[in-house]
């Protein structure tokens, strides 16, 4: 990696890679404060690689490997030495919930956010999921199962009031400094990425934090029961109206346009350095993928700050729905530090096209009610630590343009819609462009038009 500052897609790592440094700095010494055993999945996890020769070297290996490329940048000194220590810090992370930090060297405006944790699993891995071994080591299978287990187990304490705290505490006298998710700095953040495809940004930052999500001002966690039912929150509907017209299809998500492709093949090398989508690898080898061949993909990211439920970009019937298990710290072999740019300091960022077909996603195939667009594929794609894409509507239901589809339980994400070879789509991206650097278009409003 041969930068310090590096621009991360959704904002779910800071762009200053310090910042991290510090994080885990901090996390080191809460976590040597308080020593705790290592819950059972991660003991077990632990047991299942120093068991294994091959995994047990992969692993150490990897961290090895990262230190001396860290070793190379400014930033100097790895802050986690080994797979040991990692174990460690991850068990730390199993009590607590994600946080919200500012810039701890901001000049020009104290307040100013550095940029949350939004991936503290990530975080940890931000170096060694980018080595040669890294791969190795993430693309196992069991490995991948074990993982499983430690963000489901994680997921447990999301959803319970304790979690809840990060909503309203602050620590100032932490390096980086904590803030809590609903003071009024992080509520305003939350309003500008809100505000991002407004016609009048200026104006619509001067509304309140309720005015764009469902809530309850006057309790002090704002309504929400744990972190798990924040991260979850809902627009309120009037914010969010859905795009009318039989002929236009609505944004499925709160998301940043990644990329449009035509002509998608059915099977692709998607491991390659272009990472090409694979229809098959993508809908797990459904038969139902033969219909998209030569079809369209569109693929957008999701914000850490934004909203994280997916919503039907068309009314029509839901003919399948079903979850594939898949990978979750694994990313592109070709943007680790094989790349003569330097290694993606955050998977997520340019390896979005090749999680298509390997991370953990959800497969929704609808069946429009408009001829012209006919079955139609949404797919929701959990990158890093996902526990878990949830669908919440079954096969059979009718859905109208806009009803909600499932959601993502803590995790940055993206998905794509995809389409059949004969529907010719113009798109709109909302005065942004496709690409890394893009900004969201509002949920439900229109991303494309059948052209007819």
């Amino acid at each position: 990696m041969n930068k310090t500052k590096r621009f991360r897609a959704g904002g779910w790592l800071p762009h200053d890679l310090s910042h991290i440094d510090s994080w885990v700095r901090d996390l080191k010494a809460r976590v040597a404060k308080s020593p705790q055993p290592l819950v059972p999945p991660i003991q077990e996890f632990k047991d299942m690689v120093k068991n294994d020769p091959v995994l047990s070297f992969t692993a150490e290996i990897m961290f090895k490997e990262a230190a001396i490329l860290k070793m190379q940048t400014p930033l100097g000194t790895p802050e986690i030495q080994d797979f040991d220590e990692f174990l460690m810090l991850l068990n730390g992370i199993m009590t607590q919930a994600p946080e919200y930090t500012e810039c701890p060297d901001s000049t020009t405006a104290p307040e100013e956010p550095c940029g949350l944790i939004g991936f503290p699993i990530n975080a940890l891995l931000d170096w060694p999921m980018a080595t040669s071994f890294g791969y190795d080591f993430f693309a196992n299978s069991l490995v991948n199962q074990q993982l499983k287990k430690i963000l489901n187990f994680w997921s447990n304490y999301l959803v319970t009031e304790a979690s809840r705290s990060v909503l309203v505490d602050s620590f100032e006298c932490r390096t980086p400094k904590v803030l809590a998710w609903l003071s009024s700095t992080a509520r305003q953040e939350m309003v500008k990425v809100a505000c991002q495809a407004s016609d009048d940004p200026g104006t619509c930052e001067q509304h309140p934090f309720q005015h764009f999500f469902v809530c309850d001002p006057s309790d002090k966690y704002y309504g929400f029961t744990s972190w798990d039912d924040f991260f979850t929150r809902k627009f309120v509907d009037a914010v969010r109206p859905v795009a009318p017209g039989d002929d236009v299809i609505a944004n499925a998500c709160e998301s940043a346009p990644l990329q449009v492709i035509k002509n998608v093949s059915d099977t692709s090398s998607f491991w390659l350095k272009g990472q090409p989508y694979s229809l098959q690898n993508m809908m797990n080898f459904d038969p139902l993928s033969k219909q998209f061949i030569d079809g369209t993909v569109y693929q957008a990211f999701l914000s850490a700050l934004s909203y994280h439920r997916w919503n039907s970009p068309v009314s029509g019937i839901v003919k399948k729905a079903f979850i594939v298990n898949g990978s979750y710290y694994l990313e592109n072999r070709y943007q680790g530090f094989s790349n003569p740019d330097g290694g993606d300091p955050s998977a997520p960022n340019d390896s979005q096209s090749f999680l298509s077909a390997v991370a953990t996603r959800a497969v929704i195939f609808i069946e429009a009610d408009n001829s012209k667009i006919g079955l139609m594929c949404f797919v929701a794609v959990g990158m890093a630590e996902v526990s878990s894409c949830e669908i919440t509507v079954a096969e059979g239901q009718h859905l109208d343009k806009g009803d909600e589809l499932g959601m993502f339980h803590f995790g940055g994400s993206t998905h794509c819609l995809v389409f059949r070879p004969k529907v010719e789509l113009s798109f709109d991206f909302h005065n942004t462009s496709p690409g890394l650097n893009s900004t969201n278009i509002p949920v439900r409003s229109r991303v494309a038009t059948v052209i007819t």
